[in-house]
């Protein structure tokens, strides 16, 4: 079997959609990757990949960029070289450039599409390309409930659609893991204000969408009770724009500064910050379609605290309930941190949500495909919440 995977950039954090393992997972079972991207062949993460065993060809499938285009025949030529017998598309720059370039492309059998929604995403015309596929993976059942109250003025829809979770590399995020010696002396010679403090990780950067202003609610709330209390946030202090300079100014404002700091991502360690936090919030205001911070968190075994809501529903009701708060409230939020941090309660270890759990439902998606006639459609490889909600996705065969 070839599968030929179409992405815009490398850049995406890899542990969301597993180019790197769901690639190692094709070549070890004698099967053809070929990656298709605008990272340049010199990058190390394209190294890395052919290292694997991938074969790797550079095309500028940059997002929402007309300069895409002339990308059409380049991958055309590809398509017609390894006549690939699935081409899974990651995003809708690809999937337009893919809609062309098969067009007139010379091929002894027509590839079977697979497209992958990671989000919520406008089911506008720029969206109809990825949607125009044999089968689309949702990666959670938000985005599945979402994709399918949506479909009814789509005029292509996919002929299946399928959820198949995002998953966590155990192996990198085992369970219990303690940072090394090395690790916190570092932490606390650049951070000396975080010894001796109870840590409330903001796994994200300062945004309009993801609720840092929730963080002054909880200093407000709990920092009499907690004097130890002590926020962490993944941005960096020195970036600006509109809803950054607004935080900074409202935490000064409160003289709450001493009561953050921020450590941005320069040591690529977001592994070591999860495991030696006391809590890890989850506060976005918009629905998470994956919550992979949330979900990297519970295997090391980090408590979490975050809404009753998409993806942290989906997560935290099945391995953590505890830290879910089920009103969008100041009051209901501090309750439940107060609650874990007086008791504090480790997630359990769990086998699900696991990289290798969505390698093995999407390598079983790309065999159906390969072996069904184009009449025959693709039986889900998982199903959602309930058979009624399942045939609801099974759009027009």
């Amino acid at each position: 079997m070839k599968v030929m995977r179409l992405l815009s950039s490398l850049k995406h954090d890899e542990s969301e959609r597993g180019i790197f393992h769901l690639g190692r997972a094709l070549v070890k079972r004698g099967h053809t990757s070929i990656i298709v991207s605008s990272a340049d062949t010199d990058h190390e993460l394209v190294k890395r990949l052919e290292r694997d065993g991938n074969i790797y060809h550079q095309l500028s499938l940059e997002k929402k960029s007309w300069l895409s285009l002339r990308q059409i025949w380049p991958l055309r030529h590809l398509i017609e070289k390894h006549q690939p017998d699935i081409i899974h598309i990651h995003s809708r720059t690809p999937a337009w450039i893919l809609h062309w370039a098969l067009r007139r492309a010379k091929v002894a059998r027509k590839p079977k599409l697979v497209a992958t929604m990671y989000g919520f995403y406008p089911l506008n015309s720029y969206a109809r390309a990825l949607l125009n596929v044999d089968c689309l993976i949702t990666v959670s059942d938000s985005v599945s409930d979402y994709l399918s109250k949506g479909l009814k003025e789509v005029k292509n829809p996919p002929r299946s659609i399928i959820r198949i979770y995002r998953g966590v590399d155990t192996r990198n995020f085992p369970y219990r893991y303690n940072p090394s010696v090395y690790w916190i002396h570092r932490t606390f010679a650049e951070y000396p204000e975080l010894e001796h403090k109870k840590w409330l990780l903001f796994p994200t950067v300062i945004g309009q969408e993801y609720g840092q202003e929730w963080l002054i609610d909880i200093l407000g709330n709990l920092s009499e009770d907690f004097p130890n209390l002590h926020i962490i946030i993944m941005d960096d202090d020195s970036r600006r724009d509109v809803v950054h300079e607004e935080f900074m100014q409202r935490i000064n404002a409160l003289e709450l500064r001493d009561k953050f700091t921020f450590i941005g991502t320069k040591h690529n360690d977001m592994r070591e910050w999860l495991a030696a936090s006391n809590l890890v919030l989850g506060l976005a205001n918009q629905p998470e379609s994956i919550g992979i911070n949330v979900l990297q968190a519970i295997h090391l075994g980090t408590p979490v605290v975050g809404w009753n809501k998409a993806a942290f529903n989906e997560i935290l009701k099945p391995l953590y309930p505890q830290g879910l708060v089920k009103e969008d409230t100041a009051y209901a939020l501090c309750k439940i941190i107060r609650i874990q941090l007086e008791n504090a309660m480790r997630p359990q270890i769990t086998d699900k949500f696991t990289m290798q759990q969505m390698i093995d439902e999407t390598l079983e998606v790309y065999k159906s495909l390969s072996e069904s006639d184009a009449s025959k459609p693709l039986e889900p490889a998982v199903k959602s919440r309930s058979t009624q909600k399942e045939e609801s996705l099974k759009i027009k065969r």
